[in-house]
């Protein structure tokens, strides 16, 4: 029988405390460190076959298995590992104030007992760091998704993850850098949500129940149900995230608006399409999210603050 589970609030790990930032970004940057070639095989998927009933093209990736077989066939098994320097800035900036704001938050808003907090708290929290971690760190994911994005044996639209800052900022300023802004906004909320909330959620009714007992098998479950969440609520929007980022400037530019590039994605490819890439996003989120709490539980422990 597992031991009776107690939420009421003992230490610091819900208030505010900049160990719980750091171990985010260094639990983050893990999970994406083994999620990178899920992640952009899932670029290109979003990316394959854009627009098609306008421009004429043919689908080249035709799904997740032979789309990573072409990959690594035409550019090299490093090309798996594109964008990777840009992904860990991402998880050191955004993920380490979406997921390391997200208790202070809740316990601002009135969660101090975690064990019986209301799942409306949970979400406004996830909801909110999400949102801010978006709004600070959008440069990075958008320099990540151009880097990942480009086909080795091309024309490099940036040479590395420095030089992409610099053009990009070059190119247009600081609002160049804020391209897709809004839907990696709504997409960080979405994702935080269905994340972070059902990790927290699941995680301890599985405990109230006495069915688990805090360690890895509980947070291995709690993890897979996170995943799931993760990337059922986000890839709408991911989709319109990453083509909004990826778009040529000037003339060139496909689409004005998040809404826009929703409506001409439909229009062109079917309602599913806004699931595009979905198998691999499941699949790099699962073990992304495995892997980030695992190593946020154990870093936790060792920095003297209680479990999630």
């Amino acid at each position: 029988m597992a031991k009776e589970h107690s939420g009421k609030l003992q230490n610091s790990g819900l208030r505010a405390d900049w160990r719980l930032f750091l171990i985010a970004g260094l639990s983050n940057s893990a999970g994406a460190t083994v999620g990178n070639p899920m992640d952009v095989i899932k670029i290109r998927l979003q990316l394959d076959n854009e627009l098609s009933s306008q421009r004429g093209l043919k689908k080249k990736y035709y799904g997740m298995m032979r789309g990573m077989r072409i990959l690594v066939l035409e550019e090299g098994y490093m090309a798996i590992w594109k964008g990777w320097s840009a992904a860990i800035l991402r998880e050191m900036s955004f993920s380490a104030i979406r997921m390391g704001a997200y208790e202070p938050i809740k316990y601002k808003l009135g969660g101090t007992d975690k064990a019986h907090t209301a799942m409306a708290i949970k979400v406004k929290a996830a909801a909110i760091s999400g949102a801010i971690g978006a709004a600070i760190a959008t440069p990075t994911d958008l320099v990540k998704v151009r880097l990942q994005a480009q086909v080795s044996g091309t024309k490099a639209r940036h040479s590395g993850c420095i030089t992409a800052f610099r053009d990009i900022y070059a190119t247009g300023g600081l609002t160049a850098l804020y391209t897709g802004c809004a839907p990696n906004i709504l997409r960080a909320m979405a994702a935080t949500v269905g994340q972070l909330v059902a990790y927290d959620h699941t995680k301890h009714v599985l405990l109230n129940a006495n069915l688990m007992q805090e360690g890895l098998p509980l947070h291995i479950i709690s993890s897979t149900v996170a995943g799931f969440m993760n990337a059922a609520a986000a890839s709408p929007i991911d989709i319109v995230k990453t083509r909004l980022m990826n778009q040529p400037e000037g003339k060139e530019k496909r689409y004005n608006s998040m809404i826009d590039a929703w409506y001409k994605t439909i229009k062109a490819e079917g309602v599913w399409s806004i699931y595009k890439g979905f198998i691999p996003c499941w699949l790099r989120i699962g073990p992304h999210t495995m892997v980030t709490f695992a190593v946020f539980e154990q870093l936790r422990v060792l920095a003297g603050i209680e479990p999630v």
